[in-house]
């Protein structure tokens, strides 16, 4: 059976929605209700069952799939006779724990026990909940009966708008309209067979064996093949996550990269969980077909153009095995063509997660460049501050910090002493120019709004072959999105709780890049990192405010910004960033991870090359 994440029902994950939730004691009508009830008559016109809590006895189906592995193991049933309301699901999820059901695939059984409410990750995860069987029993009948007809999802049966807007409260108690949200097309689905056909892959297979496949392929298609995120209005409503219930040994999991596809029909019982919601829990598989581009090259900088590049290279540390660092020095050598100067994000110290008061990072920055070299790359050196111990959030005890490397024989640093991790660094003048007072210097690190997060690392270069040249780069990695509501919560809008920070770190940096270009209005400032946002974000806007920075991302073809992926959505996190007079840079997002099953890191790198 194919690895996959625990699919464990804790105390705290599982909530049975009872009879007490409703008010109290069952009346007469419920009981009656219950005692009749067919398929349809438990899940109900809403998000919740008017059933929650009741028992329900003698309930006829369809055997239409089996979860055999984990401690959540069951079995999923459809009616074969529906009614005609289409926002009642004709199936559910009769729940086993952790014994494999005996029953079979084309069993007709009627089933008994609770109508339950369960939601992955515990209520308080904000996610929407699957109702299903508890404490069951059942009989089987006949053997062998025909499967009732799988649903197709594709452009015409899934709408374009996403969610109904309940102002950011729940949406549980709202009729189901399936014909005009895409959420409630799916909710309406709940348990029941579903298929696709020759259906893109827009997210790679990951280490779970689950990947995103698309219903609408020609949604907001990438240039090369996914499924650009573009705006909060728009989720693409068409994605779906595809998991499988054949044996690894009968069928392993295809091995798909972003642009692939999945080549005939794809079918199976549609599922939701917290690690990315509604899931097509596959028990027909199609063809995998290779459509996916190669990884990107860009080209190499002329020899008046400084090239810098940022790049996520995802909890590097001593203990990472070689062939990360190996495969992180072939994608800087070769496909981004050994950029003059590189802003790192997510560089740990030199134990990674030991959490001993270690925060040095020579040992994992020598590794890096040592690999770099050996991959034909230039010496690179580097330049960086060791951060207060716990004080920079990401993994416990890896203290992730920000870091410059840049090649000695094309740019030069210009060390200027006086940073440290609390010492904030400040703009001075220098004879009618802007200087630092520290290089590498960081961004006001005492401010509440760095609390828990990475802070801006700011450095001052200069392009060998451009004598009394000045490039500002400040490198930066913002606050994660932890905290925020899932766009498929049961909270629409979603609470993007975590935004408040990024937009009062996107000021700071504003700010300094303002005070920069009070002193020289000619200052060449490059600003690159994760920011952890969109290009349409609030902080996004709060960083170019101004007109002080061109986010350069808004420069390329609409198809072509994106450099992460996430849940099937082909997102801008990472930027680069220019003052106004770097008019004539060229930019570039080197697609070489984000859509790979095999990467290197979850980001892609970036380059701009500019003439300072």
């Amino acid at each position: 059976m194919p690895s996959r994440r625990s699919l464990r029902r804790t105390a705290a994950a599982s909530a049975v929605v009872c009879a007490a939730l409703a008010g109290g004691l069952l009346t007469a009508t419920q009981s009656a209700s219950a005692a009749g009830a067919r398929i349809h008559d438990i899940q109900g016109s809403t998000r919740i069952s008017p059933l929650a809590g009741q028992q329900v006895s003698e309930v006829p189906g369809t055997v239409t799939a089996i979860r055999s592995f984990g401690s959540a193991r069951g079995f999923w049933v459809q009616d074969p006779h529906p009614d005609k309301n289409p926002a009642t699901s004709e199936a559910v999820f009769v729940y086993t724990g952790k014994e494999t059901p005996k029953v079979a695939v084309g069993d007709a059984v009627t089933f008994s026990g609770t109508v339950s409410e369960y939601y992955p990750g515990g209520k308080d995860a904000g996610l929407q909940s699957v109702t299903e069987i508890t404490d069951a029993t059942w009989k089987t009948g006949s053997a062998d009966a025909p499967l009732p007809a799988a649903f197709k999802l594709n452009a015409a049966s899934v709408p374009n708008r996403y969610a109904p807007d309940a102002g950011g409260k729940s949406i549980e108690s709202l009729k189901l309209r399936p014909s005009s949200y895409a959420l409630d097309r799916y909710e309406s689905l709940e348990g029941m067979r579903v298929t696709v056909s020759d259906a893109p892959v827009v997210g790679a297979t990951n280490t779970h064996h689950e990947l995103w496949l698309t219903a609408e392929p020609k949604h907001d298609r990438t240039a090369r093949g996914g499924t650009l995120y573009r705006s909060y209005k728009d989720p693409n409503g068409g994605r779906i996550k595809l998991a499988s219930l054949i044996p690894f040994a009968q069928q392993p999991f295809p091995v798909a990269d972003v642009g692939d596809e999945l080549t005939g029909t794809t079918a199976g019982p549609l599922d939701y969980d917290n690690f990315g919601g509604y899931t097509l829990q596959a028990t027909e598989l199609g063809k995998l077909t290779d459509h996916g581009p190669a990884p990107e090259k860009t080209r190499r900088q002329k020899s008046d153009e400084l090239a810098v590049a940022t790049y996520n290279v995802e909890n590097l540390s001593p203990s990472t095995p070689q062939a990360k660092f190996d495969r992180l020095a072939k994608g800087l050598v070769e496909h981004l063509a050994s950029p003059d100067v590189v802003a790192l994000e997510e560089v740990q110290d030199d134990n990674g997660t030991k959490d001993n008061g270690v925060v040095t990072a020579g040992a994992t920055l020598k590794k890096l460049t040592d690999a770099i070299k050996a991959a034909g790359g230039p010496a690179y050196e580097w330049r960086q501050i060791d951060p207060a111990n716990d004080q920079d959030g990401g993994q416990p005890g890896g203290n992730i910090r920000v870091a410059f490397l840049f090649n000695p024989e094309r740019a030069s640093f210009t060390d200027i002493e006086g940073g440290d991790a609390t010492t904030p660094v400040k703009v001075v003048d220098d004879h009618g120019k802007a200087t630092l007072s520290a290089s590498p210097g960081r961004i006001a690190p005492a401010d509440p709004a760095w609390k828990d997060s990475r802070k801006p690392l700011v450095g001052q270069f200069a392009l060998k072959s451009r004598p009394g040249s000045r490039v500002f780069v400040i490198a930066n990695h913002f606050n994660s999105k932890g905290g925020d509501q899932a766009l498929d919560s049961r909270f629409q809008p979603p609470v993007r709780s975590s935004e408040t920070q990024r937009t009062a770190q996107a000021e700071l940096v504003n700010g300094f890049v303002k005070d920069l270009l009070a002193k020289d209005r000619k200052a060449a400032v490059v600003v690159a990192g994760d920011l952890n946002d969109y290009q349409f974000s609030p902080a996004l806007k709060a960083l170019t405010a101004g007109g002080v920075l061109t986010d350069q991302v808004n420069r390329l073809p609409a198809a072509e910004r994106y450099g992460y992926v996430y849940s099937g959505n082909s997102q801008v996190l990472d930027h680069m960033l220019t003052s106004r007079p770097l008019t004539r840079a060229d930019y570039d997002i080197v697609h070489l991870n984000a859509e790979y099953a095999d990467q290197a890191s979850d980001h892609d790198p970036q380059v701009l090359r500019i003439r300072p």
